[in-house]
């Protein structure tokens, strides 16, 4: 009886050994040229730092809004902040999370992720209005004088407050579109993967990208309150390098009234 035997093609078995050894080496120079999250040592002292029984720490500490986090949220929350406006009713709620689930391989991006709700309040110390970032917009919403809720988007860590119309958003910043990118995007999320640990990607349905059911009470977390109109000082301390996103929203002054000055300086 004759036997015979399948030859396996030698010339694809070397463009494959190529490739995968192209695809390791893209892989370790990519995994050595992203940075790396380096947050401070929690400092002794702050400018302008609050002492808690301070009434604007106690203020700042009842407003601080619940986060609601998507209930697959891997990053962790390691710092937050409350700056409170020296002349305005309103305070600002800076959040460093870990970090975001896309462009951590990018050389000289931000290896952290910080976001900001804002929340103002009328003379009887009631939240009545809300700003948070968003992707690079600033959201705003009346606020029913309860409670501040805020959800937090899975990975992306985009602030949305609580009921909001999302409808509302802007173009291309939709959770749909965002859902829509853990797909099309899922090439970056692996590539990030290669700089640190976090999710591989977001498998569900869209119902469940919706699902922000894991309440945080921010309040105990703050790591620090201040009062200042520039809480950069403040923030570099605290946070490390960040993204200096905007201060305040639109409108509010981030340098110091003088006594004679307007209340919108």
């Amino acid at each position: 009886m004759n036997s015979y035997h399948v030859a396996e093609p030698t010339q694809g078995k070397i463009a494959s050994t190529r490739l995968a050894a192209l695809v390791g080496l893209l892989l370790t120079v990519l995994s050595g040229c992203g940075p790396r999250a380096n947050i401070p040592m929690r400092p002794a002292d702050l400018p302008g730092l609050l002492s808690p029984s301070d009434s604007g720490a106690v203020l700042a500490r009842s407003l601080a809004p619940v986060l609601y986090l998507q209930r697959d949220e891997t990053f962790p929350l390691v710092r937050s902040a409350a700056v409170i406006h020296p002349q305005k009713r309103i305070i600002a709620y800076h959040l460093l999370w870990r970090d975001d689930v896309n462009g951590s391989w990018i050389p000289l991006t931000v290896p952290t992720d910080q976001e900001i709700v804002w929340v103002g309040y009328d003379s009887s110390n009631v939240p009545t209005e809300v700003w948070t970032y968003w992707h690079g917009a600033i959201l705003h919403t009346r606020w029913p004088r309860s409670q501040v809720a805020i959800n937090v988007q899975w990975g992306k860590h985009g602030s949305l407050p609580r009921g909001i119309d999302e409808s509302d958003l802007p173009a291309f910043r939709t959770l749909n579109f965002f859902y829509a990118s853990t797909m099309f995007l899922l090439p970056d999320i692996l590539l990030s993967n290669t700089m640190r640990k976090g999710p591989m990607g977001f498998f569900h349905s869209y119902k469940r990208y919706r699902d922000f059911s894991r309440p945080m009470l921010l309040a105990p977390r703050l790591d620090a309150v201040v009062r200042a109109t520039d809480p950069d000082r403040v923030l570099r301390a605290l946070f490390g390098k960040y993204s200096r996103k905007p201060a305040w929203p639109p409108g509010i002054s981030t340098t110091s009234c003088a006594p004679t000055a307007t209340p919108n300086c």
